[in-house]
């Protein structure tokens, strides 16, 4: 089946080159040069990932990103933002209204056609795997691709999952930041300081009762991160 690609951009030049690259590689592209036309669009069709640019004639990228992750229809939608705008606030911002990759301008159409064919991996459920690693009241679901927290759905990026599904395989060992984003190689988002603690901080908003006192994902001061295998509560129950 062909994955359909919504392109938000208004730079016609570019939009034309990566528009004609995929679907060369095989993707169905729709390209819309502003927010509000990617707005009717995103309405009207249904697609498989979103490639979407900041500085737009009608406004911000971001503002975009905020609706989409907001409207259960919208949440899981792969998004990978494109843009000029380099400065890593830039980034954080983004990751933390919910986008799953970021690339900045000008690229490489090869990396972008590797980018999305990630995204579009990570968010495909895999087959026949029916597997559930419970943690006390929190599930991670591996066939479904999903983390609940007391049989309720947590809100995360396929990034966000797969990065509290590192962790949580290896329950009660320190992970260091550089061999996180090693076992997320697969993911080919763009390192840069913090972006790991980024993610963190929006998956215990996720799946801790508490996100300022953690006691499911904790921090090593200098180190990195540690799933821990029971919670102080649960430990009681044992």
């Amino acid at each position: 089946m062909t994955a359909r690609v919504l392109l938000i951009d208004d730079d016609l030049r570019l939009t034309g080159m990566v528009g004609d690259y995929l679907r060369g590689a095989g993707f169905d592209v729709d390209v819309a040069p502003s927010l509000a036309a990617g707005r009717e669009r995103l309405a009207r069709d249904t697609f498989d990932a979103l490639l979407l640019d900041l500085m737009l004639p009608d406004g911000d990228g971001l503002d975009l990103t905020r609706e989409l992750r907001a409207s259960p229809r919208t949440r899981h939608l792969p998004l990978l933002m494109l843009t000029a705008r380099g400065e890593p606030m830039d980034r954080i911002v983004g990751l933390e209204l919910g986008a799953d990759d970021y690339l900045p301008k000008p690229f490489e159409p090869r990396e972008l056609l590797a980018r999305l064919k990630a995204l579009l991996r990570r968010a495909s459920p895999a087959q026949g795997d029916d597997d559930v690693l419970r943690f006390g009241r929190l599930e991670i679901d591996l066939g479904e691709r999903q983390a609940r927290l007391a049989g309720k759905p947590c809100e995360l990026t396929s990034y966000q999952f797969d990065l509290l599904l590192v962790l949580a395989q290896s329950p009660g060992r320190v992970l260091s930041r550089d061999q996180i984003m090693d076992a997320l190689k697969g993911h080919p988002l763009e390192a840069f300081d913090r972006s790991i603690d980024v993610h963190v901080s929006r998956i215990r908003a996720a799946i801790e009762d508490d996100p300022k006192n953690p006691r499911r994902i904790l921090t090593v001061r200098g180190v990195g991160y540690v799933f821990a295998k029971k919670q102080d509560s649960e430990a009681a129950e044992a």
